[in-house]
């Protein structure tokens, strides 16, 4: 009886065993089957914004590349008249020392920048089959096939729409100015196959962001207002034609237009012309603003960089005027500077 006793017990111990050793073989196998599942479910989830979103990280940098944020040269040259026209707009109206408000200095800061980078999205999608073939333009995202048309009249659409979001904030004159330049700013890179003179509808694009400055800031439209866009055009039409200068038997040989071309070999005569017109138009705006000293000596250094432009234009050569036309944020900036102290 004993013996059989022991013997159930042997089994039943040898059963326990079995069982015990089957539940640990499953334990490790549920481990590394659970393990093996998260490993290939974190894969996928890693490579699920590949597949949604291909060359994320290149296309962001094909994007700031149309943008032309990585060359700013644009941007100063529309920001510097921009915010001293809402600097001298704000002495016309109560101010803390005749600082325009936080609030629309960045409005328009952030607004030039911008609608500076949608002007460019839509420049490219019109020059996209040209572009190509100009050496300092082959470059670009659409001219190299790293964005699409399309994907430049996405990012032409989205700035424009974050300019007009911003210009909301202000009053009902400067949302009215905003709504009709866009047809401006659109066209303006079209019209190099149709005119000589699309600098001129530049310099109204580059100018428009004065009246803004001036209705956001007043309300109204006064005739110093109108003095200031008109001189900010002509010195418009200097350095884009000076840009222009650059490419000018490329935009031949395509058929494009310019008044680089246009002027010909009176084209440094006709810069020099425009550049003592802008200066001339400054000293009246000077005069009509009642700006001090410092104002006017701003328009002396301005001249002094005027007529370095003259000397490096004067053979031609297209990497001095490139050169002269991106000395023109420092004439900006000064002047800037003069109606800030003055």
């Amino acid at each position: 009886m004993v013996m059989i006793l022991g013997e159930s017990i042997r089994k039943l111990s040898t059963q326990i065993r079995g069982i015990s050793a089957k539940l640990a073989w499953g334990g490790r196998h549920l481990a590394r089957t659970a393990a093996a599942r998260a490993a290939t479910l974190s894969r996928r989830l890693a490579a699920a914004p590949h597949r949604r979103w291909p060359n994320l990280r290149e296309k962001a940098r094909a994007y700031h590349h149309l943008a032309r944020l990585h060359r700013p040269v644009g941007i100063y040259l529309l920001l510097w008249p921009t915010i001293s026209a809402l600097w001298l707009a704000s002495m016309g109206v109560p101010s803390f020392m005749g600082v325009p408000s936080f609030g629309l200095l960045f409005i328009f800061v952030f607004g030039t920048v911008v609608m500076r980078s949608a002007g460019c999205c839509i420049n490219d999608f019109a020059d996209c089959h040209i572009d190509g073939e100009v050496p300092r333009t082959r470059e670009r995202p659409l001219a190299t096939g790293q964005l699409s048309r399309r994907e430049a009249l996405y990012g032409f659409a989205a700035l424009s729409l974050t300019g007009f979001v911003l210009v909301l904030f202000t009053n009902l004159p400067t949302i009215l100015l905003a709504i009709a330049a866009m047809p401006v700013i659109a066209l303006y890179p079209f019209l190099k196959r149709v005119t000589h003179m699309p600098q001129v509808v530049l310099g109204f694009a580059f100018s428009w962001g004065i009246l803004m400055a001036f209705t956001a800031q007043t309300g109204g439209l006064p005739a110093q207002a109108w003095l200031l866009f008109l001189a900010n055009c002509l010195w418009t039409i200097v350095y884009d034609t000076q840009y222009a200068m650059v490419d000018r038997e490329y935009d031949r040989r395509l058929g494009m237009k310019s008044t680089a071309i246009l002027f010909g070999d009176a084209d440094n005569m006709m810069i020099g012309l425009l550049q003592v017109m802008f200066i001339a138009a400054m000293w009246l705006a000077g005069r009509q603003f009642d700006l001090g000293l410092p104002y006017f000596l701003s328009l002396v250094g301005a001249s002094l960089l005027f007529a370095w432009q003259q000397i490096l234009t004067s053979d031609r050569q297209p990497e001095a005027c490139f050169r002269a036309f991106v000395s023109n944020q420092w004439v900006g900036a000064l002047i800037f500077l003069g109606i800030v102290l003055a």
